[in-house]
């Protein structure tokens, strides 16, 4: 039964007036919960309930699947099974639900920044992007219309208040879940009114939780890591669709070794990321990584695996977390890419941001991926990568 498809919009607008600016009965507060249709989310919501919060559950959806034209079933959260996993969660238990259009808001500014950064020759992270603009300002924007005290979400993060006033993100419990590196944009006042329940918790203890609630599907149901506008895992498809003309204006490049040596053509600088092994579709007798990429020239630069290797990068729009500036330099771990285990540097500011000077190379810093730095578990702050490998040559 398609239960989203059959509830009526008039039944929503009744239920949104009865909540809208209402004060909330419980002496926990009222707290709008983000519903995916996922596991993580629901139990997230099921959960707050469950302490005694009053709980209003909102799915947001980002993307129509059907506009993609891209191959394959369809997947991810935005689609009407996910929807209605989400609103049978919410009316099992006896609280409210709600569907947010948020598509001209996130295609506005999520794919169009996804676009032009790989027309500008760096690698995006969607994910934070729409985290850090679309959509906790979104929920927070809602949460405000019906009278929510707080908002939450399924993230594996924690969040406290520290001593110095400030709230901070912190690593969840269970590191091989851990979403703190995809929070760091998120500012001080939506992460003051934020809660993650699942923060102190495992993913088992998640999956488990989910069957004694009476969801046991939703332990099995399998978790989607594309990016929710490219739900068959092709950006390069993706940009080819969404660009007219976009294979005839960057087809025929070259592809250049460190020293500026020609090696042949490439199909086009956007579809090359820093320290891409795989689909080169070029035969140099050895193992090749893409090193640099040069839009302006639509020249690939490929080499041995140690040139990726790098002991400092710049960043820039950083957003502080656990403290409010850097007073001086302070050694951090640093993360440059989602399942990055992380590496000891020294951070110091710079007029547009901050630099950091790792101890030891490390590999692939990709221009336009995000870089996060720790203080143990804390999130101290996270930005956007701006250096990357420069070409070493001078390229005519």
């Amino acid at each position: 039964m398609l239960l989203y498809q059959k509830v009526k919009v008039s039944k929503d607008k009744l239920l949104l007036q009865k909540h809208l600016q209402s004060k909330s009965m419980s002496k926990k507060g009222k707290v709008l919960v983000a519903m995916s249709g996922g596991i993580d989310s629901t139990v997230a919501a099921l959960l707050l309930h469950q302490e005694g919060y009053e709980v209003i559950g909102i799915t947001m959806k980002t993307w129509d699947y059907s506009t993609s034209n891209a191959n394959g079933k369809e997947t991810g959260c935005c689609n009407i099974d996910s929807f209605n996993d989400a609103r049978l969660a919410a009316v099992n238990n006896g609280f409210p639900h709600f569907i947010l259009d948020i598509r001209e808001e996130f295609g506005d500014f999520v794919i169009e920044n996804f676009v032009e950064e790989y027309l500008a020759g760096r690698t995006p992270n969607p994910c934070v992007m729409c985290n850090t603009h679309i959509k906790w300002r979104a929920l927070l924007k809602r949460a405000d219309a019906l009278g929510c005290d707080f908002i939450a979400t399924g993230h594996y993060a924690k969040v406290r208040q520290h001593t110095n006033g400030r709230y901070v993100i912190s690593k969840g419990l269970d590191e091989t879940k851990d979403q703190s590196y995809v929070l760091w944009g998120v500012d001080q006042d939506l992460l003051s009114r934020t809660i993650l329940p699942l923060g102190g918790m495992h993913k088992k203890d998640i999956k488990q939780m989910a069957i004694d609630m009476g969801y046991p599907e939703l332990a099995k149901k399998s978790e989607s890591y594309e990016i929710c506008f490219v739900p068959d895992n092709d950006y390069r498809g993706f940009l080819k669709r969404r660009v007219d003309g976009l294979e005839e204006r960057v087809n025929g490049g070259w592809f250049m070794d460190t020293k500026g040596k020609k090696l042949g053509k490439h199909k086009g600088y956007p579809f090359y990321t820093i320290g891409q092994r795989k689909g080169l579709e070029i035969a140099l007798g050895k193992p090749a990584y893409v090193v640099s990429i040069d839009p302006e020239k639509n020249i690939v630069v490929i080499g041995d695996e140690n040139d990726l290797d790098q002991n400092d990068m710049y960043v820039s729009k950083i957003n502080w977390i656990k403290y409010d500036h850097l007073e001086s330099e302070m050694e951090l771990m640093a993360k440059i890419r989602y399942k990055d285990a992380g590496a000891l540097c020294t951070l110091s500011s710079t007029p547009s941001g901050v630099q950091a000077r790792f101890f030891e190379n490390v590999k692939s810093i990709a221009p336009g991926q995000s870089a996060v730095f720790y203080e143990g578990d804390d999130v101290v702050a996270g930005g956007i990568i701006q250096s990357g490998q420069l070409l070493p040559f001078h390229a005519s």
